[in-house]
């Protein structure tokens, strides 16, 4: 395991520095005048000439490059102040460390995603589950069925829908807000349910689906006909071996929509005007800021490798016949 984990870790680790180096080209080799984003309109040439030094932008691309990427291992210093590791660069728009700025939006996109994810996945698997083992039944039919329907919705659907019931019209409850979670825990999920329930009820038809088929597939494997036939009981098979096996498919698409979510959730955040690294991006982009993109996009790739990792440590414990090897 020890092994495993330091081939994956250095893996991640190059891959780090590939996906960094392609992404500073990428952006920095346009024709574009950095220094005249930063600028603005009716910049002075002195101005401008300030601002191209104090990004750096009059030393050779290579030099940049190398202080770009020493800044995320050891940090760099700007006219701003000293910037800690990793160090992401400087916004052109609000002058602030891209690190910083991206930091400050974390926290709601994880809220999002981690509030979410545990609806989806009580729902989901749930009723995945009570579909398999009622299988044929008027239950599973409608569990079947429900779920087909759910899959077909979007989230910028069912956002205002649920807004215009739950908020304009009855007044239920308050339109979301982020609220810290230090602060006040249970003012933290009120402001994020909606949201939650909105992300749940489209990824719960996913998951419901996937949990059936995939147990389904396991009640028909050669372990568990042998553990009916040594006269264990149908609900210990059917949750000790079956339901266990059922999982790995499961945890792989769930590595892949985590990290997706974690990354940036732009609908969802668009959707509810909520400020997270989603927002951050379409903002960046937007504005041509592109040391914020650059940023949102490293810091996107870091937890997709993470997670890719973590997955795979899971399947060794879902499924003792996987070998890390």
């Amino acid at each position: 395991m020890l092994q495993f984990l330091i081939r994956r870790l250095t893996g991640a680790v190059v891959i780090m520095f590939l996906i960094g180096a392609f992404t500073f080209f990428l952006f920095y080799t346009v024709p574009q005048d950095f220094a005249a984003l930063s600028c603005g309109k009716n910049c002075s040439p002195e101005n401008l000439a300030v601002i191209r030094e104090n990004l750096g932008l009059d030393k050779p691309i290579t030099t940049q490059f190398w202080e770009f990427m020493t800044g995320i291992v050891a940090g760099r210093d700007f006219p701003q102040g000293h910037c800690s590791a990793p160090c992401l660069g400087v916004s052109f728009g609000s002058g602030e460390f891209v690190w910083d700025s991206i930091i400050d939006r974390f926290p709601l996109t994880l809220s999002l995603t981690v509030g979410g994810l545990v609806i989806f996945l009580i729902l989901g698997l749930g009723s995945g589950l009570l579909a398999a083992w009622k299988r044929g039944t008027a239950t599973d039919k409608i569990v079947s069925g429900a779920s087909i329907v759910l899959s077909s919705f979007q989230i910028y659907l069912l956002g205002p829908i649920f807004l215009g019931l739950l908020v304009y019209s009855s007044g239920i409850m308050e339109f979301p807000k982020y609220h810290n979670f230090t602060d006040n825990p249970g003012t933290w999920a009120l402001g994020l349910l909606i949201p939650w329930v909105v992300m749940a009820t489209i990824f719960t038809a996913q998951y419901t689906r996937m949990s059936r088929s995939t147990m389904i597939e396991q009640l028909q494997e050669e372990h568990v006909r042998t553990a009916r036939a040594k006269g264990m009981r149908q609900r210990y098979v059917f949750f000790r071996y079956a339901w266990r096996g059922s999982l790995i498919p499961i945890v792989t698409i769930l590595g892949m929509d985590l990290s997706s979510l974690l990354s940036g959730a732009v609908v969802t955040e668009f959707t509810f005007d909520l400020a997270g690294i989603g927002r951050l991006a379409v903002d960046s982009s937007l504005t041509k800021d592109l040391p914020v993109t650059m940023g949102v996009m490293l810091f996107g790739a870091f937890f997709i490798l993470l997670l890719n990792i973590l997955v795979d440590l899971v399947y060794a414990y879902i499924d003792p016949r996987v070998r890390l090897s």
